[in-house]
Parts: C-alpha cells; structure tokens; sequence
C-alpha cells in the first residue's frame, strides 16, 4: 500500500454509496437570508473493497442550508449497516453548487419536479465524512480522513469515497 506524503498525498478507493430520499421538507425565507432544507433517507447500499450493505430507512438525513449564493451547505447524518450486522453512524458535511448560474435552479426541478437531468460536470458536489462504529474490523473508517466526489440523482446521491492514506 503506498501511504501519503508531505509532497504526495494518496486517495484510496474506500466505497460508493447511493443513498435514496424521496421526502423532503423546507423552512424557506431565514431571517440570515437563505433557507434550509431536509431529506430523510428512505433506502440505499454501499459497497467497497472491504465493506458492503445497507442504509438503515429512516436512520436519518441530510439537513442542508442553502445560502444566499444557492451553494448548498449540507450536514447528513444516518446509520450504515454492513452485511455482517455491523453498524456504522456516519456524519458527512459538504458543499452542493452549481458551476454556471441557474444550475441549482435545474438541480432542484430534476430533484423534486421530474425535470430534465443535470450532468455531474455542471456542478460540484464534495463531501467530507466521518464514522463512528464498533472496536474491531470497520474501525479503521474512524482513524482515516475520507473525501466523497459526489454526484445527483433524480431521487437522491450517489458518492464514491476515499481515504487518505
């Protein structure tokens, strides 16, 4: 395994994981100017070289704040579990914006309105995880930094995550 470096860093494939959420609520109009919104996870799997399962429904969500500027400001939390029982809480912060004016605008009517697709290179979606789990064989996801390159779906997200070694 190559490690990090001062002048190399290294990202390791950890796991791709496509979370759905169909149900969604807003608190518009904030007296700081933006508004936030929450998705509750319905369903969704993961899978990766060492790990492989599930979401667990209704573990909880992603409570974002959508700033003046419309970059989405996120803040997910909710409980993976891996096909041998073991459960993994994980908080994943991030940023969602688009790289040309009216993107999230489309995001949005795709999201919630049955619009017309976005392709992931008109926006970014970057997500900074960390996990909390049992002693023994998934800790190793508490005692790495992880990045997640992310993209939308009409009914939720898929992301792909990697560690720093």
């Amino acid at each position: 395994m190559d490690f990090s470096t001062l002048d190399n860093p290294r990202l390791e494939f950890a796991f791709a994981c496509r979370l759905r959420f169909t149900r969604v609520q807003m608190v518009p109009d904030l007296p700081s100017g933006g508004m936030r919104s929450a998705v509750y996870v319905d369903e969704g799997e993961f899978e990766g070289p060492r790990l492989k399962g599930r979401a667990v429904p209704n573990s909880g969500g992603d409570y974002a704040f959508f700033r003046p500027d419309d970059t989405a400001v996120f803040d997910a939390r909710y409980v993976l579990e891996v096909d041998d029982g073991t459960l993994i809480y994980m908080q994943n912060k991030g940023f969602l914006w688009g790289r040309e004016p009216g993107t999230m605008d489309r995001l949005r009517a795709w999201a919630f309105a049955g619009g017309e697709p976005v392709p992931h290179a008109e926006y970014y979606l970057r997500a900074q995880p960390t996990f909390e789990t049992s002693k023994g064989k998934h800790d190793w996801l508490t005692r790495h930094v992880f990045i997640g390159v992310g993209e939308r779906k009409p009914d939720g997200n898929y992301v792909k995550y990697y560690a720093l070694t």
